[in-house]
């Protein structure tokens, strides 16, 4: 491994089928009120509401509800639940939901003291946390993000047509995430598959960076290969536990820091998936998967060893009598393969994007050297135009 880094991760986790039972203890190292944030209201119905109430009030809290965050959360939602925790003087914040979910309640917890607008200072200039942080706890429900264990945060603007994540520190790490696989049970098969999607792919921007011989890519390699596996037996029985308890635990650790060590890292199919979400508001994993394929075969001839390696450690592609570009590529044929197996979205076109977009989207991509090629904008309009269909 090269450079020097450093590793925190202060969140706790529960695991498994009573890990909800966990949550009173947690409640109770925290004041009177919570904010208790969720989504369009599924929790009601598969009464992970009732259940998740129901301790929050034996534990004697006074719970404001900050529902309907929307699953790319925009800026005029981040004041509304800004204005909430600074008016009710909230102790913790509760997220109960997916990636977006959890994402919002962080935003919250750093914004709700932010003495200037929080878009500008924490989305437009990058700016580090100077303000009081609420604390935040998560009751996971959709997998896909790794935000229960980790600082990002994405907010939508759509007025400036922007979709950007700050990764703030582990002081902005929720305290404790709780993780039970049946809660992920009742989400849409739509949503689950580009919940794995996004597992994926989070792995693959730290995989496809630097060329030394680092213990971070061994690990990324066991986890795409149980995601390939588990998601497989998900898309045919969404109720088996074992798998979805396996991708449930490989999202947590796709995103919480452990696998970028000793890795400089892409991004950049995150890049140009969210400027297309800012245009469209499609599903994020869906937007990672119209684009993954084109943008790997554009950087592969810059990464080709990795690629080689990909093909063989993940994908089982026999590399006798071939060339190594061939075995990098027929690693890229058997990952489309995949994706088309499990209902992945495969074009932009679907997503709604059309030709004459594609100019305004590619311009406003944040372009990152992280990778084996730093792209031009020209480069990610031949990306852009190549995902079309």
């Amino acid at each position: 491994m090269i450079g020097n880094f450093e590793y925190s991760n202060p969140t706790k986790l529960y695991f498994g089928k009573d890990a909800l039972s966990n949550l009173s203890f947690e409640l109770s190292k925290y004041g009177d009120k919570v904010l208790l944030c969720y989504g369009g209201g599924s929790i009601k119905k598969n009464g992970i509401y009732d259940q998740v109430i129901t301790i929050l009030k034996d534990c004697g809290k006074t719970v404001i509800e900050d529902a309907k965050v929307m699953p790319n959360p925009t800026v005029e939602k981040l004041y509304e639940g800004c204005k909430l925790a600074f008016d009710n003087k909230i102790d913790l914040i509760l997220a109960v939901g997916g990636g977006s979910v959890c994402d919002y309640a962080k935003a919250v917890s750093v914004s709700a003291y932010c003495k200037t607008d929080p878009w500008e200072k924490y989305y437009l200039k990058m700016e580090d946390v100077d303000n009081k942080i609420i604390p935040v706890g998560c009751v996971l429900t959709m997998v896909g993000t790794g935000s229960e264990m980790n600082g990002g945060a994405v907010i939508t603007n759509h007025e400036q047509k922007l979709k950007i994540g700050h990764v703030f520190g582990d002081n902005v790490f929720p305290k404790f995430a709780i993780l039970n696989p049946e809660f992920t049970y009742t989400v849409p098969k739509y949503q689950m598959v580009a919940g794995i999607y996004d597992i994926f792919n989070h792995i693959t921007e730290q995989y496809f960076s630097g060329d030394d011989d680092n213990t971070s890519d061994y690990i990324a390699e066991g986890l795409m290969r149980s995601l390939i596996h588990s998601s497989k037996i998900a898309v045919q029985n969404s109720n088996d536990y074992e798998a979805r308890s396996n991708i449930m635990w490989t999202s947590t650790w796709a995103l919480n820091t452990l696998i970028s060590k000793g890795k400089s890292t892409d991004w950049m199919v995150h890049m140009i998936g969210q400027a297309i979400g800012a245009y469209t508001d499609a599903t994020h994993g869906m937007t990672l998967s119209a684009v993954s394929i084109p943008y790997y075969r554009f950087i592969c001839p810059y990464g080709l060893q990795k690629f080689k390696r990909y093909a063989i450690n993940v994908w089982d592609v026999n590399p006798n009598h071939k060339t190594d570009e061939e075995v990098a590529l027929e690693g890229l044929k058997c990952m489309e393969q995949w994706m088309k197996d499990i209902g992945l979205v495969m074009n932009i076109f679907e997503l709604g994007v059309e030709e004459q977009m594609i100019n305004d989207i590619a311009k406003s991509c944040f372009i990152l050297d992280g990778g084996y090629k730093k792209l031009s904008n020209d480069d990610i309009v031949e990306i852009l135009k190549k995902a079309l269909n």
